[in-house]
Order: structure tokens, then C-alpha cells, then sequence
């Protein structure tokens, strides 16, 4: 099994004879212009172990952009993360560093949640 079928989001079965699962990778496709791109900027510390990490949520792009993204943000403060479920993941609360990064970048959508 591919792991393009693994990620069906939901879709067990079907009773349509003629139905065929499109997928939801099609605004994966193409990566907006920074000014267009809406992020959130917020901390998690639910499920981490108590561990703090910035959340980077609402990039629309191909998953090469979100990755080249999360590795400048990783150089630019100082630490690891990773980029999955849709989401980049900074380890510690850098939030304050990321939005200025971003903006820099001219992502003016940016804001800082709680």
C-alpha cells in the first residue's frame, strides 16, 4: 500500500459504484505568494510532555516549501523542529522571533496567538 492511500482523511468506504477518491493534496500543489499566505503563530504544550513548541499553522504549499520554511526557521532560532500534519513545529516558545522572521519575509498575514 502506497503512502498516498494511508491518507485518506476519514473515507472508509463508499457505496457509489461510481466514485473515485480524489484526495486532498490539490491545494498542496502551489505554493501562495508570502503576502497571501494566512499563518498562526501559537504554543502547544497538550501532549508534548510538558514541553513547549511553537505551532506554525495555515501554510498553503507543496510539502518541499513548507520543509525549506521549517529549516529557516530552525536556523533562524536556534533549535529543532519538524513540518507534519500540516503544521511547522518549533521546539520552545519562540514565537516572538517567528513572526518577526516571517514578516521580514513578507509574510504580513502573520499573527501571534495566545
Amino acid at each position: 500500500m502506497s503512502n498516498k492511500n494511508k491518507k485518506r482523511d476519514g473515507i472508509v468506504f463508499s457505496t457509489d459504484p461510481d466514485y473515485s477518491y480524489q484526495g486532498f493534496d490539490s491545494a498542496d500543489d502551489e505554493t501562495l505568494e508570502p503576502a497571501q499566505q494566512k499563518l498562526r503563530i501559537i504554543i502547544e504544550r497538550k501532549g508534548r510532555g510538558g514541553k513547549e513548541v511553537t505551532v506554525v499553522d495555515g501554510f498553503v504549499g507543496s510539502q518541499d516549501d513548507k520543509d525549506e520554511l521549517t529549516k529557516k526557521l530552525k536556523n533562524h532560532c536556534g533549535t529543532g523542529g519538524s513540518a507534519k500534519d500540516g503544521e511547522i513545529m518549533i521546539q520552545g516558545d519562540h514565537r516572538d522571533k517567528v513572526v518577526k522572521y516571517l514578516q521580514a519575509q513578507g509574510y504580513t498575514n502573520t499573527k501571534r496567538g495566545n
